[in-house]
């Protein structure tokens, strides 16, 4: 079978009906060519039921600081709605869709996350975040399902070894496992054109060197940081990263079938 590729999609690329369906369709066809595993988060929507029941969202460095209510909220919107929605365009559109959570059979176990050291210099205590479990097995269920002409679509919250649950930053989930089955692609779709320099403009290339940089000048915004942190995480195992512009559903297509796409950032070792 040939390697798979991981597509992490951000939240904000499934909330407008006509693109959830053209990713949809992207994804279908992909899907026939070669294995397709996705990861999707869903930030903006978590933001707004926190917002409807009085939450405060808080976030450092972009990873989102979830105490035992916020934990509820992010597990109905991932788990349930987003994943349950996008299933179903998929499935529409004559894809083979099965929706999962990290929880599932060993797809991506964690444990807490320990106490964050932000870019600002402050340590946070994360609450109920979790990060992946190092060296943990290949997950069986994601090669069944894939060798069956499945497309896993997998929801950004895990459970630990003890059956807690964790909130987990997709990026960072979808990072994991790209390293893990040993991808041929992973590709973090999401609604800027890439990594940005200082004039704006995409940085087509990002050394380690070059991440370090961003970071520390603060060029990099919150949101960037955990992307680029769990790209460098990826390639302990997979082929190659990239960060695309994915709102454009034809740019998604490129870089899945692993053709060269504008508005692109390449992570290297």
């Amino acid at each position: 079978m040939k390697r798979a590729v991981v597509l992490k999609l951000g939240g904000e690329l499934l909330e407008s009906p006509d693109r959830l369906a053209a990713i949809a369709k992207v994804i279908k066809l992909a899907a026939r060519r070669r294995p397709l595993i996705v990861v999707h988060g869903g930030g903006r929507e978590i933001d707004a039921s926190l917002a409807q029941v009085g939450i405060p969202k808080r976030q450092v460095d972009g990873l989102r600081v979830t105490d035992p209510e916020t934990l509820e909220i992010v597990v109905s919107v991932l788990a349930g709605s987003i994943n349950t929605r996008f299933v179903a365009a998929i499935n529409a559109a004559g894809g083979r869709a099965v929706g999962l959570t990290g929880a599932d059979a060993g797809v991506a176990p964690v444990k807490k996350a320990a106490p964050h050291k932000a870019t600002s210099g402050d340590t946070v205590d994360l609450g109920m975040v979790g990060t992946p479990v190092p060296n943990a097995p290949t997950p069986e269920l994601l090669a069944l399902l894939c060798k069956a002409g499945y497309v896993p679509v997998i929801a950004c919250v895990s459970a630990s070894r003890e059956g807690q649950l964790f909130n987990v930053n997709a990026d960072t989930l979808a990072g994991s496992l790209a390293s893990r089955i040993k991808a041929k692609r992973l590709v973090i779709a999401g609604s800027t054109a890439g990594v940005l320099d200082k004039r704006g403009q995409t940085i087509p290339r990002l050394n380690k060197t070059h991440i370090t940089k961003l970071v520390t000048s603060g060029t990099a915004n919150a949101g960037m940081v955990a992307k680029l942190t769990a790209c460098q995480a990826a390639l302990a195992g997979a082929s190659s990263v990239e960060i695309i512009d994915g709102r454009d559903a034809r740019r998604i297509a490129q870089a899945v079938a692993l053709q060269e796409t504008t508005a692109t950032s390449r992570v290297v070792k």
